[in-house]
């Protein structure tokens, strides 16, 4: 069987997902793989064949998408190029982690293809979702990248073909210990405003990842740093806790590494504002935004707040295994 793995690379957690993902998709046939997007600092171990623009988000630096840049950035006519032109009809089945370019492509052209993400997920009506319903978000959620089956993956078991998050090798084998600073990931704030928010803690030692600097600086206790796999990973596994946004991924990992989480849900990002109903279910607090109001929540999550004690069992096999059973003959 030839089998197209194709992962969104605006972001780096379906790529760190993907990590665990890609070995057992092999055991069921020849692999080839495709990430589209632009935002990943992410790099995967493991020889791309295809790859693309697709259709990136671009994060601006007061707590949402810089729909501007984004529009400026992507290329209806070179995507819809892209979609008429990508060989879907090489493989015998599509496995997309909220992929455009070849959700659409495999529709058009009548391919099997399913869904293998966070977002797929979403789409079944058990999961959490906000009591107003944002309807471009829903509509965007369907067809962004299109899929009429799925596997998908959320913090809790809501339906029979959703699983837990798969939690990477370098967080699930990680020595976990307390350093005594905070990690922060915003990357739709810009790391200039959080500095000066933070300097209000003046005991508080913060390392603030952004997607806004190119080298690291230090002002009193906090540290700026550029985003790097490798030092993120290292900063929050060491971590007391973890302030970032309502992704799916990141805060996975937090609550698996039992550390304190509080997270800030991306304006205008339906798919944060679903997660973070989920979390709060789970006792996460969730911040609408970071300013100065908020400082007080922020001085009481610091106080008072304390690791879940949740921790996610390895699902990546049994995910791929379901698939194949169900969709891959």
């Amino acid at each position: 069987m030839k089998i197209l793995y194709a992962i969104q690379g605006t972001g780096n957690g379906h790529l760190s997902r993907a990590v665990d993902i890609i070995p057992e998709l092999r055991k069921y046939g020849e692999l080839d793989l495709f990430v589209s997007g632009a935002q990943a600092e992410f790099t995967l171990p493991y020889p791309v064949k295809y790859k693309s623009k697709g259709l990136s988000f671009y994060f601006g630096k007061s707590g949402g998408i810089n729909f501007y840049k984004t529009f400026q950035k992507n290329s209806s006519k070179e995507v819809v190029k892209e979609i008429n032109q990508f060989p879907v009809e090489k493989y015998d089945l599509i496995v997309n982690d909220f992929e455009p370019i070849s959700a659409w492509a495999a529709r058009k052209k009548e391919i099997k293809i399913v869904g293998l993400s966070h977002q797929s997920a979403l789409l079944s009506k058990k999961t959490p979702k906000p009591k107003v319903i944002d309807p471009f978000g829903e509509w965007l959620l369907h067809n962004y990248a299109p899929v009429e089956k799925y596997i998908g993956f959320h913090f809790e078991e809501y339906d029979k073909n959703i699983f837990t998050p798969v939690i990477r090798k370098a967080i699930a084998e990680a020595d976990v210990s307390d350093k005594g600073h905070y990690t922060v990931y915003l990357p739709a704030y810009d790391d200039k405003k959080l500095v000066a928010l933070f300097m209000k803690f003046s005991s508080i030692k913060w390392h603030i990842f952004s997607k806004h600097t190119k080298q690291p600086y230090h002002v009193g206790k906090i540290s700026v740093f550029p985003v790097s796999g490798e030092d993120f990973v290292e900063s929050v596994v060491t971590s007391t806790g973890v302030l970032c946004g309502a992704g799916f991924e990141t805060p996975a990992e937090v609550l698996h590494l039992n550390k304190k989480l509080l997270v800030v849900p991306m304006k205008s990002q339906y798919e944060q504002k679903c997660n973070a109903v989920a979390l709060k279910r789970l006792g996460v607090p969730v911040l609408k935004k970071v300013k100065k109001r908020s400082l007080k929540k922020i001085e009481k999550w610091l106080d008072n707040g304390k690791p879940l004690g949740i921790s996610f069992p390895p699902v990546a096999e049994k995910a791929v295994e379901k698939l194949m059973k169900k969709y891959g003959s």
